[in-house]
């Protein structure tokens, strides 16, 4: 980004706050100079690394707030109780116009929370989406809803649709991705009614979209299509399972090492392609998941994140603000909604233009 833009940190979010947020904006700063940065959180703890480094200090504000959201803290909890948290003045500040998004490593659910009663959704938007990156054989694969809804109706997994494939556009510069609904096959009768409805609507909508029909779970890895779209109970579990699978492979390797002085002295040899791979699928690289559909950028990053993971966070708010995501979803939304205007007002609705008040059931963690 080369014009001068402020992001608003939730200083005391994650596991290893506030140091690690401090870290991840000096890693962030060399890559966007131009950057400033909005600190939200104990000032005590904040001023004393800043200090340290002259040129991170004069790029960083320090804003003081007394209270934490706490991992454990309940979404109905710190809505009734967290206004004078790091949490909520860091999003507050984006609604105020004083920066152009947020990023936090805290609690998930409170954030989901909060942003939606601070900055509201964007309009045609029913529910947010949790919306992130995975490691595929040809490169990246966008993937939504990764927790935030656990039912979805056919009109949200529209809505995602759009999102999903917006944000692809944002981070992996593609003209036009592909786009696919999760089911248990590829085949037209596969799935649910909601997922056959909204397959449906994606193909006769003439979006400005691929739309590639449904996908299998073993599609998200080989990047059959750019974006994958599913319900948060489902996106979620995939996430978790992905993670776990990581984990293990990482773990029998480790394992198979240590097993014999052959191995561990063939080691030397594998060394240079066993980095290669590890730096490809290193979680850091896809660290920041965005809470697309609301008014105004979210982004969440893991929270037991390291600086590298962090800064690259900041890296997905800074691509968001720029590339105007926000427009470009909205854009989608109102072709949606001038198609469906001319048959009937049910099929406005049901084609985005106006929003029925059906809950959202924000509560990933």
């Amino acid at each position: 980004m080369n014009a001068p833009f402020t992001l608003s940190l939730d200083a005391m979010g994650g596991d290893h706050a506030p140091d690690i947020v401090i870290k991840g904006v000096a890693e962030a700063h060399i890559r966007y100079p131009l950057a400033r940065f909005l600190l939200f959180g104990d000032e005590k703890r904040i001023r004393p690394a800043l200090d340290a480094n002259k040129t991170l200090a004069a790029c960083c504000e320090v804003r003081h707030t007394d209270d934490v959201v706490t991992g454990d803290a309940k979404p109905s909890q710190v809505i009734r109780s967290g206004r004078n948290t790091s949490m909520w003045k860091a999003i507050e500040a984006v609604k105020a116009g004083e920066a152009g998004g947020v990023v936090s490593a805290g609690n998930t659910g409170a954030l989901m929370a909060m942003s939606k009663v601070i900055m509201r959704m964007l309009p045609g938007i029913d529910r947010p989406a949790i919306c992130s990156m995975f490691p595929s054989k040809i490169g990246e694969t966008v993937m939504l809803d990764l927790g935030a809804n656990a039912q979805c109706d056919a009109r949200n997994l529209v809505e995602f649709a759009v999102m999903g494939e917006c944000f692809a556009r944002a981070m992996l510069g593609l003209d036009r991705p592909s786009v696919g609904l999760l089911n248990i096959g590829s085949e037209d009768l596969k799935g649910t009614d909601i997922l056959r409805e909204a397959a449906q609507t994606l193909r006769s909508s003439h979006l400005d979209m691929e739309f590639a029909g449904f996908v299998e779970g073993d599609d998200i890895t080989k990047g059959t299509v750019d974006v994958i779209v599913t319900d948060g109970f489902t996106g979620n579990v995939a996430l978790k399972t992905a993670e776990g699978t990581a984990k293990l492979f990482s773990e029998f390797l480790k394992n198979a090492i240590k097993s014999s002085l052959m191995a561990q002295f063939g080691m030397i040899f594998a060394k240079p392609v066993l980095s290669q791979v590890m730096a490809r699928a290193d979680p850091r690289r896809y660290n920041g998941a965005l809470f697309v559909g609301l008014n105004g950028v979210v982004v969440k990053s893991h929270g037991g994140t390291d600086s590298i993971g962090f800064a690259n966070a900041i890296g997905v708010g800074v691509d968001m603000i720029s590339r105007d995501l926000n427009g470009r979803i909205a854009e989608q939304l109102a072709h949606i909604a001038a198609q469906a205007a001319p048959d009937s007002s049910e099929g406005a609705v049901s084609g985005g233009a106006a929003l029925a008040d059906s809950p959202v059931e924000s509560g990933a963690k």
